[in-house]
């Protein structure tokens, strides 16, 4: 066939059937992926909820498996962070105890209401929609919190900070850093807790070393930290900063409290001069009540050897260098709670009282600095 010809039947092509559509490029994974989150975010910014695992609604069934499907999945959810306005893949994290379990029962299914069948105990009266959902955003004033990033790295460097696998919730306070999914977090103010909610669950205030900052709630960063977090320390060359210039305003923050173990577990009793070190907001007697149920004091009952009260500083600092000195010294032991959870309580040392007493007269006069424990002399002595 000539060009002519050829060239006839392209301009008679009406239909359009000798038109050639560019391939396009196979979808990579990650891609998939995250088009297939977006739909599960899209049902959520539209419905202000979760999908359910409805077989009256395969559509929004298909969605629930897939968001469950994700949250299952640490790697994906960890990819698909950054584009998680919602929070919807930070998994529920499992109870722990009974106190868990009916702080939790938000419908009230444990509860000891009459038994009469016409009253519908377990549908609530009114469920409120959140009148405001956390989304990250640019922070326009990140100015000046950006040299607090840059010193934090150095001090991380230098060592006097370190990071902390584990995140407790009395780890979490105001000028606090946190790595969050890889991300440095910069925790620039709490609010206000709710009287409506049973646990603490202030807005947040949260500044991120990539330029965003976002008002989560306090569980909800809880959370995310139990997925993928970890806590930096504070810096040590200021861990006494707030120790000095106490007066008769300042209120008193919590006790230190040293512990002796009434074990009777041979392996525990037979350790001599073995002491709990910790703190309490609450009064020391009503924190150790249930200490034989509790890992923590592993598992049994213990004597109150004596009490500090605690004034103008934070305490968790306190006990941070209480820890730190006497590192070498800490109990390395196994406790399993009564469901055979297994526990390493991190807050029992093996060193003489007369020592520990020392040891905090130490940090409340701020002269803990310029000393040391030696573990095999058992005796505090300068740093060389």
């Amino acid at each position: 066939m000539d060009a002519d010809k050829l060239r006839e039947l392209i301009e008679d092509d009406d239909l359009g059937l000798l038109d050639v559509k560019p391939m396009r490029a196979a979808m990579t994974e990650a891609e998939r992926q995250a088009e297939e989150f977006f739909e599960v975010a899209d049902f959520y910014r539209e419905h202000r909820r979760e999908p359910k695992n409805d077989l009256a609604n395969m559509q929004e069934a298909r969605l629930a498996m897939r968001l469950n499907g994700l949250r299952m999945n640490p790697e994906k959810a960890k990819a698909l962070f950054d584009l998680d306005e919602f929070g919807l893949l930070v998994p529920v994290k499992a109870p722990e105890s009974i106190d868990d379990i009916f702080e939790d029962d938000v419908l009230n299914l444990l509860g000891d209401d009459d038994d009469d069948i016409f009253n519908l105990r377990h549908v609530p009266k009114n469920i409120e929609s959140p009148d405001h959902i956390a989304i990250r955003k640019p922070c326009v004033d990140f100015d000046r919190f950006e040299p607090l990033f840059k010193q934090c790295h150095a001090e991380l460097r230098s060592g006097k900070r370190k990071l902390c696998q584990t995140v407790r919730e009395d780890q979490i306070s105001k000028g606090q850093f946190f790595i969050l999914s890889g991300v440095m977090m910069y925790l620039a103010e709490i609010g206000k807790d709710s009287k409506k909610k049973r646990r603490k669950d202030p807005r947040l205030h949260c500044v991120f070393e990539n330029g965003t900052e976002s008002d989560m709630l306090f569980q909800s960063l809880i959370k995310a930290l139990y997925v993928d977090g970890r806590c930096v320390s504070e810096n040590e060359d200021r861990l006494m900063d707030d120790l000095s210039n106490i007066t008769d305003d300042d209120g008193k923050t919590g006790n230190i409290y040293v512990l002796k173990s009434l074990s009777t577990n041979p392996e525990i009793a037979a350790l001599r001069d073995l002491y709990k070190i910790g703190f309490s907001t609450v009064p020391v007697e009503e924190r150790v009540k249930n200490a034989a149920d509790d890992p923590t004091y592993l598992m049994a009952p213990v004597h109150i050897v004596e009490t500090f009260e605690c004034f103008n500083l934070k305490p968790q600092k306190l006990e941070l260098l209480l820890h730190k000195f006497f590192g070498k010294v800490c109990l390395e032991v196994d406790v399993f709670d009564r469901s055979g959870k297994r526990f390493t309580p991190r807050e029992w040392f093996i060193a003489p009282l007369p020592i520990i007493e020392e040891a905090i007269e130490l940090i409340i006069s701020g002269e803990i600095i310029n000393y040391v424990y030696d573990d095999e002399l058992r005796m505090i002595g300068g740093q060389n």
